[in-house]
């Protein structure tokens, strides 16, 4: 027996156990309902997606071209859009995830309006969105799902048995439109009790993945932004923690856990770290601080000082009560955060790093394997990179450094167009475009993201409409730019109605009140016009 058959079968034992008072009740469309919505909860999907990444994961470490890739979204009709176009060029979603990014929640998801990527938006803005990019997401199903059920029933009604059966087995072999979310948890929104019970919410929501970042929560900074404040590793490890404790209560044993450090660009601690002995972990913390040594003669009212080593020494404390670390330690703050978070706890890991270069991260990535050998990365490709002059300045590099002439380029001016069409350009590009390749197979990374991908789209496509319609072109920019496109390049939303659930709507009216069901989409739905 097939999927559909078999959950035929069971909706018709139901329904025949009732008797005449549920014989309005027919037994298929109960079974299409159920097909329609697999998962019924968050926690549902949580775990479905948990599986799924705990998979891919085991896949990478098997082969390193395995890795694994996502756009950020910012609403769940962009998400959906997203899979529904994979699905119908890759034809499978393997590999492919969702990123929640809190960039995009502050910037166009907050009640305040525009913000900053500072955790200055409403905490339930987050788990508000994974719940609202699942419903998408299962819609798109249901979607998908109707019309293959709409098919059938036309088979059937032509008697066409071969037509039947292959429909059939489309539908039993239907593959979801719902995938992992790795979800941004900034710094926690606070202290670990705050985090336990937000994290709570996003896997309630349907989350899996949680990121969470050792910025200090309220001075927390975006990424590539300057004033990063990082907290100890004992901070770190309470919220490490929290999180797989919401996991754990909620019952995904095997939710993930994405620790992210900062410190590549963070030159600042809130405070120092708490030390036992010589070498444990405060005391390395701290042995990174930028310091000078003084006698007792030399303290003043209110200084702060450590001991180390017998001697006296005083770390430099900025007018805002921060400590600054000493210059050049960034990568070797981000190797020991990095080892750290692993053995307590995380899974996957997050280097920020203020380039995109395969040699910087695999530096660091090999000395975290030198302790943890399967330790991976989750990469944000980020779109606050200048990709085509770090690209173009790297090859550049690279052919003075082979000895070629490079007299034809200005190595500070190869942002310019005139460049395009040169072999650097070319030389270029091509590093660009097997750049995740390169990085998952030399430095660790399972994950590749775009963190706010589809707010640049958005604007430079809105861009393109606004500069041709309110200019010369008129309607013709819509049309040309817009509708004829999705109409031949077979984009769903073209039929905006259906997208919308406008079948799945008159479905359901037939459903529930048969031949008196008053439908929307009649011979005089314009839609129809599209085929």
């Amino acid at each position: 027996m097939t999927a559909y058959h078999d959950t035929l079968r069971a909706t018709r034992a139901l329904t025949d156990e009732h008797g005449s008072s549920w014989d309005a009740i027919d037994p298929e469309y109960v079974a299409r309902m159920r097909l329609q919505n697999r998962f019924r909860t968050g926690l549902e999907i949580a775990q479905y997606t948990a599986d799924i990444m705990r998979r891919d994961m085991a896949e990478y470490d098997a082969d390193s071209s395995a890795y694994t890739q996502s756009l950020g979204v910012w609403h769940g009709f962009i998400g959906q859009q997203k899979l529904i176009s994979i699905k119908k060029h890759l034809k499978s979603t393997k590999g492919r995830y969702l990123y929640l990014s809190g960039w995009m929640v502050a910037a166009l998801r907050s009640e305040f309006g525009p913000l900053p990527d500072q955790s200055m938006h409403e905490k339930t803005a987050v788990p508000a969105l994974i719940e609202e990019l699942y419903t998408f997401l299962r819609q798109a199903d249901t979607r998908e799902l109707d019309l293959l059920f709409t098919q059938l029933d036309r088979a059937r009604a032509a008697g066409d048995e071969t037509a039947v059966e292959f429909i059939q087995s489309q539908i039993d072999a239907f593959e979801t439109h719902v995938v992992p979310i790795i979800a941004d948890i900034d710094a926690g929104f606070g202290n670990p009790e705050a985090t336990y019970l937000l994290a709570k919410k996003m896997i309630e929501a349907g989350a899996c993945a949680i990121q969470i970042e050792n910025q200090v929560s309220d001075e927390k900074q975006c990424g590539h932004q300057d004033g990063k404040v990082t907290v100890p590793h004992e901070d770190f490890i309470a919220k490490i923690n929290a999180v797989r404790y919401a996991f754990l209560e909620l019952g995904i044993d095997n939710g993930i856990i994405v620790a992210r450090t900062d410190s590549l660009g963070a030159g600042l601690t809130q405070k120092l770290a708490v030390t036992q002995r010589p070498g444990d972990l405060g005391d390395q913390y701290n042995s990174y601080l930028d310091v000078e040594e003084i006698s007792a003669d030399d303290l003043a009212n209110g200084d702060v000082v450590i001991k180390r080593g017998g001697r006296l020494l005083r770390p430099k404390r900025l007018p805002s009560n921060l400590y600054r670390f000493r210059a050049g330690t960034g990568e070797a703050r981000c190797v020991l955060d990095c080892i750290t978070a692993l053995q307590h706890g995380a899974d996957l890991l997050w280097i920020e790093t203020e380039k995109p270069h395969v040699a910087q991260i695999a530096g660091m990535v090999d000395e975290i394997r030198a302790v943890i050998p399967d330790a991976k990365l989750v990469y944000n490709n980020s779109p606050s990179f200048n990709w085509t002059l770090n690209f173009r300045q790297q090859v550049y590099d690279a052919l003075v450094e082979q000895g070629a002439d490079v007299s034809a380029y200005v190595r500070d001016e190869l942002m310019s167009p005139e460049y395009d069409d040169t072999e650097l350009g070319r030389l270029a590009d091509e590093r660009i475009r097997s750049f995740q390749k390169d990085a998952s197979a030399r430095a660790g990374i399972f994950h590749h993201l775009i963190t706010l991908p589809t707010y640049h789209t958005a604007a430079l496509s809105t861009d393109d409409l606004a500069k041709g319609y309110f200019g010369d072109e008129g309607m013709l920019a819509y049309v040309s730019g817009v509708q004829r496109r999705e109409i031949r390049e077979g984009i769903a939303t073209v039929k905006h109605q259906n997208m919308a659930g406008s079948d799945i709507g008159d479905n359901h009216k037939e459903y529930f009140a048969g031949d008196a069901a008053l439908k929307a989409g009649g011979a005089h739905n314009t839609m129809n016009q599209f085929g």
